[in-house]
């Protein structure tokens, strides 16, 4: 099972990107999917999940509303848009594709993760 992320970079604060998850020999379309990500000097931490079939998700509080979670089961991808990024929001993001269906906050629900991307956001 592989999972390549994609889509960091710099952006200035205010600005948006668009994280990109290729998943490969999983059952992707049976997994819920998840983002974290870990700042430096930080814990990693959640960030926002979709059910298997993209009808539940689930962010963190920080998120409020700025980010929003999506997948494509047919191209096995699942996508995290950033929208009104802080310099705090600057850390590696992983994706990770869970061991259920539903949700899942903690990453110990987590079976398999990404070599994650870097965002970096400036002040």
């Amino acid at each position: 099972v592989q999972l390549q992320a994609s889509g960091g970079g710099w952006v200035q604060a205010g600005g948006s990107l668009r994280l990109s998850c290729e998943v490969s020999g999983h059952s992707f379309s049976t997994k819920a999917m998840g983002w974290f990500r870990q700042a430096p000097g930080k814990e990693r931490e959640f960030v926002s999940t979709i059910s298997a079939s993209g009808g539940s998700t689930s962010d963190a509080r920080f998120v409020m509303g700025r980010f929003t979670i999506s997948r494509d089961n047919g191209k096995n991808m699942v996508y995290l848009q950033m929208n009104k990024l802080a310099p705090e929001d600057t850390a590696v993001y992983y994706c990770a594709a869970s061991g259920g269906s539903f949700t899942a906050v903690d990453e110990d629900e987590y079976t398999f993760w990404g070599q994650g991307t870097l965002v970096t956001v400036s002040s």
